[in-house]
């Protein structure tokens, strides 16, 4: 159900993308009136969260029913010592098909009244908080001008990115995402000699009922996208193994691989900087995964012709993986809820040279034989289905696989490729569970009672963030 403005892109970019899901291929199979529809379903789905919340469960340390009993006990004792929050009933469901995941219906839109305090949070804040969590300080960018702790505020998200830190009373572009009471006062958030830390608004009302996963069971519940999951079982890691994820941060994927080999082999994770190094350590240190290798060096260089390099770190020499995956940095417009995209087509352009960079790096450090697995958050043709076209015009070794599991769409036409490649390659495209739902003219939100497990799955495997593997063996 569509309550929020579709994703507000620069007029450039809103072209750019159009172009993307209104070529020429697409045309030749289906009508301009589909092809369009199927865009502006996407701007719109895209500025909603997805109707479930994924939770990876770790099932090299208990049973995945273990853990969703432990879950189910830990969230209703949260919502017992959270007396201003609501008394909602948690559905927690494994999914029938992918067997370390849970699923969580997240209920809404809700019908929450809006109170006449305000407090304006970032955009990136903003998509948390309908995501389930509470609205942490550092996101806060204005509040009312005597805001003290215990006061009921409704708080708002910045749509254009042009509410200052510490104003009183924005009036610019904003969208409501749901009530909470404050647990700071405003001359703490803003007035600090120090960066200032911890929860800020506590949130009771939410327009999006999700539950908040902050400190419960971290070692045995990781949230993660669906897409996200799938793309580890994809690579297909088998103990003993020699495993590179080349942009690991932050960590989700990595910890995925590890987990998936059981802890037996070597996982060595790579990222040019070394605070999300730091956040990958500590996500393989809290999930008992000793197997990891987490550097900070950058994944471009990280290929060595000297054969007498030391191969415990970067840089390495050719062919010393046994599978390699390159979830590639991207121009993130698969993620959901996203409002706003301030980018320029020129910063959304810039990513293809650097996933080729990146590509050339993967494939000399893959073992024949081995599998390469390339994934990417985004909805362009250019970052995915085009990345495919020159991958196999450039490396003769490498041919495209099928993936297991494939409850993803096909790839999609405009890059011309076959109807047998775009079959074995796997896009996540939410537009398209949604354009179902609004040609019925039915209200698609979760209500308080889920429905049963195998159309909860059918629409998680649907309403994702937008997301694309494709999985390639070196011969």
């Amino acid at each position: 159900m569509s309550i929020f403005p579709r994703i507000a892109l620069k007029p450039e970019v809103h072209d750019y993308l159009r172009n993307v899901f209104i070529n020429k291929e697409v045309l030749a199979a289906v009508s301009q009136g589909e092809a369009e529809q199927r865009f502006q379903m996407l701007l719109s789905c895209l500025s909603h969260p997805p109707a479930l919340t994924c939770v990876r469960a770790s099932t090299h340390l208990a049973p995945l029913e273990e853990i969703q009993q432990r879950l189910g006990e830990e969230l209703k004792q949260q919502q017992r010592c959270d007396s201003q929050s609501e008394d909602i009933s948690i559905t927690i469901l494994p999914h029938p098909h992918i067997p370390d995941v849970l699923l969580l219906p997240v209920i809404g839109p809700r019908p929450v009244v809006q109170l006449s305090s305000e407090v304006i949070v970032g955009a990136q804040c903003g998509s948390a908080v309908l995501r389930g969590a509470h609205v942490f300080a550092p996101g806060i960018l204005a509040t009312p001008k005597f805001m003290k702790t215990g006061d009921a505020v409704s708080v708002f998200s910045d749509l254009e990115g042009k509410c200052t830190r510490g104003n009183k009373d924005f009036k610019g572009k904003r969208v409501f995402v749901g009530n909470g009471v404050a647990e700071m006062d405003r001359s703490n958030i803003f007035c600090s000699d120090e960066p200032v830390k911890g929860v800020g608004i506590r949130m009771v009302e939410p327009l999006y009922q999700s539950p908040s996963f902050d400190g419960v069971l971290p070692s045995l519940a990781f949230l993660q996208n669906l897409p996200s999951v799938v793309v580890g079982h994809v690579l297909g890691p088998r103990p003993g193994e020699r495993i590179l994820d080349m942009c690991a941060a932050p960590g989700g994927k990595t910890c995925h691989i590890a987990a998936l080999m059981g802890g037996q082999g070597e996982v060595v994770a790579l990222d040019k900087i070394i605070g999300k190094v730091e956040r990958i350590r500590q996500n393989a240190k809290a999930l008992h995964l000793d197997c990891i290798k987490a550097h900070c060096f950058n994944s471009i260089k990280a290929v060595c012709t000297d054969q007498a390099q030391d191969t415990e770190g970067p840089p390495f020499p050719p062919q010393s993986f046994d599978r390699v995956l390159l979830d590639a940095p991207c121009s993130g417009l698969g993620q959901r809820p996203s409002m706003a995209c301030t980018w320029n087509l020129k910063e959304i352009c810039s990513y293809q040279p650097l996933q080729r960079k990146l590509f050339h790096t993967a494939v000399q450090l893959l073992k024949k034989g081995g599998i390469l697995v390339y994934s990417t958050c985004t909805v362009t043709l250019a970052e995915n289905e085009g990345q495919v076209v020159w991958a196999l015009n450039t490396f003769p070794c490498l041919t495209l696989q099928p993936q297991e599991p494939h409850i993803g769409a096909e790839g999609m036409l405009g890059a011309g490729l076959s109807p047998e490649q775009l079959r074995l390659l796997q896009r996540f495209s939410p537009e398209l569970g949604w354009s179902a739902a609004e040609a019925r003219g039915e209200d698609d939100s979760p209500t308080e009672q889920p429905e049963s497990p195998i159309p909860l799955a059918h629409r998680a495997n649907k309403d994702t963030i937008g997301f694309f593997i494709a999985k390639f063996l070196k011969s």
